[in-house]
């Protein structure tokens, strides 16, 4: 039975086939690519090329289960995946002929087992990596449905999915965004919470740091730390938040009348272990009910010009 993503299509070319996955979803932050490489890389053979993502998957033949008996043949198959990211994901595979292993033609359902294996890595790569978390938000979003409801449909479009523990490693900062002017530095170095207010003058103090992408938002920071955490500094251009001084309390959550807020997991801060995210900050409406029901006052509302 096929997978309900190869649904797709599958289509012929030049004598071998090609199987085309469109996904309405958006891949183009290279942290979240290179995530999507390292959390499969000990699965299948990763590499990556520019804006692409490859895995292989190896398999071995043999032509009699007796590897001593007269005549035993055995060859290493193989099948690779391609993922294209950009402003929309494609996953592409295409099935050579079996002569490109050498001439093993006693290999039996090649193409079908090629298939096969094929659709196993593209569930398996959207069960596993980021690409799960994107596609669980677009169901939410586009299908009016619970986020448990949508994991139950991804789950669902990908039955052959091989779960792998552990395959969303959180990306690396490799390198913080240069400041405007200056050589600023964070304004705080860590040291338990950080006690509030917020200080409105956070963007003279804090050198801008990476980005943060939930949905099709991007967030802006400013004296982010590494990716561990520990020191977050401010999120939010317009609806900005210290994190080091938030103790998500959930208030913010309650008082917004058009749900600009949603929870996020931060694990290492000391103040607290999740966040309200900023995560449609561009719906935000400036009435500063969030502002003014902050307890350690985290929160500062800019309203955009």
């Amino acid at each position: 039975m096929e997978a309900p993503t190869a649904k797709r299509g599958v289509y012929p070319l030049h004598g071998y086939k090609l199987g085309l996955y469109r996904l309405p979803i958006k891949l183009d932050d290279p942290l979240e690519i290179q995530s999507v490489h390292d959390g499969m890389k000990n699965t299948f053979e990763m590499d990556t090329y520019a804006d692409r993502i490859y895995a292989t998957y190896f398999w071995n033949e043999e032509n009699m289960p007796d590897p001593e008996a007269k005549g035993y043949e055995q060859v290493e198959l193989s099948v690779t995946v391609e993922v294209v990211t950009g402003e929309v994901v494609d996953i592409i595979y295409q099935i050579f002929p079996i002569e490109k292993f050498g001439d093993p033609q006693w290999v039996k359902d090649y193409r079908k087992k090629a298939d096969h294996f094929a659709k196993m890595m593209i569930d398996t790569i959207l069960r596993n990596t980021i690409l799960a978390d994107k596609m669980v938000e677009h169901f939410v979003k586009t299908e009016k449905i619970s986020q448990d409801d949508a994991i139950i449909k991804l789950g669902e479009m990908t039955p052959l999915a091989k779960i792998v523990p552990d395959a969303k490693p959180i990306p690396v900062i490799k390198e913080e965004l240069p400041a405007a002017s200056g050589a600023l530095v964070p304004a705080w170095e860590g040291g338990g919470i950080k006690p509030g207010p917020i200080d409105v003058e956070y963007k003279s103090k804090m050198s801008p740091s990476a980005q943060h992408t939930a949905g099709s938002v991007k967030i802006k920071t400013w004296g982010r730390v590494g990716a561990d955490n520990a020191i977050m500094g401010v999120w939010g251009e317009f609806v900005s938040i210290d994190f080091d001084i938030c103790i998500a309390d959930g208030a913010c959550i309650d008082a917004c009348p058009v749900d600009v807020f949603e929870w996020f997991d931060t694990p290492s801060n000391p103040a607290s272990e999740k966040k309200p995210l900023m995560a449609r900050e561009p719906d935000c409406i400036f009435c500063l009910a969030c502002e003014g029901v902050c307890p350690p006052q985290a929160i500062k509302i800019y309203e955009m010009k």
